[in-house]
């Protein structure tokens, strides 16, 4: 992995793994890797309450365990990714985080180090894209070097070469981002996550999530707006005030806020 991780207490991955409902595995294999993705999908909350609180966002391997861990909060790519990956490899996974770029809404590229994701190798060497922070995506890792269809609860995944020898990760057809191969470090990273916490371009200061994956669809709320997908039925409302949206986020994703994030002004939100 990344050679700016430091070994972590073995109380920090035990608490870990207290977090997201899981035991220690017997071994680094795939059948390993596919629950840990799912149960760490189903309780770590992608969400960037970071930038409308004020917070900063430092990408360093103890600031992020103490936020994802410690606090029991959730984050963005370049923080559940980053933490997941740190988790992995200290239970004898061998992991690299990769640079990525999204697609934005006309179909161009973002910046580059837009998306962190995570190649992870199992003990018998198959090589697994793993991504529990690009908010609704694929349930289980992907096989990296699969070019077929790869069908998943989340949708039907295909990886695909480009002339340019990148990556791109398609879903339903659709792309989804553009991987880079070659193994990064956390600190690469540190301009990416400047500008989408900064940047009146980014999508994440014009729009305000918090989102976790259930066992029936997923749970998402934005301000006062909670939307829930259950068996493939989407239902929306308002919720009422601020004790009901502290509420929303103490119960719904395990989050205790005593200020709550400042949505951004309704005409710099994203649709």
């Amino acid at each position: 992995m990344s050679t700016d991780i430091e070994p972590i207490p073995d109380a920090t991955v035990d608490a870990y793994l207290h977090r997201i409902g899981a035991t220690r595995p017997d071994r680094p294999d795939a059948a390993a890797l596919r629950d840990l993705h799912l149960r760490h999908l189903r309780t770590v909350p992608f969400e960037n309450l970071s930038i409308h609180l004020g917070e900063d966002i430092v990408l360093e391997e103890k600031p992020l365990l103490d936020k994802v861990v410690g606090a029991r909060r959730g984050g963005f790519c370049y923080e559940i990714n980053s933490t997941f990956a740190v988790l992995l490899r200290e239970l004898g996974f061998a992991v690299s985080l990769l640079q990525a770029r999204g697609y934005g809404k006309e179909g161009r590229l973002a910046i580059p180090y837009d998306h962190m994701a995570v190649l992870v190798a199992t003990e018998d060497g198959e090589r697994w894209l793993v991504d529990v922070g690009f908010g609704d995506h694929s349930h289980f890792p992907l096989a990296l070097d699969e070019r077929g269809d790869q069908v998943d609860p989340g949708g039907t995944y295909r990886i695909v070469e480009t002339e340019e020898g990148d990556l791109e990760v398609l879903r339903s057809g659709k792309p989804q981002y553009r991987l880079e191969t070659r193994p990064r470090v956390l600190a690469d990273f540190t301009a990416g996550a400047w500008y989408h916490r900064t940047s009146p371009d980014s999508h994440f200061t014009r729009s305000l999530v918090c989102s976790r994956l259930t066992e029936e669809g997923r749970t998402t709320l934005s301000g006062q707006k909670l939307v829930t997908h259950v068996n493939g039925r989407r239902t929306e409302r308002l919720l009422g005030g601020e004790d009901e949206v502290r509420a929303a986020y103490r119960d719904l994703f395990g989050i205790e806020l005593t200020d709550l994030p400042v949505p951004p002004p309704r005409h710099t939100q994203e649709a």
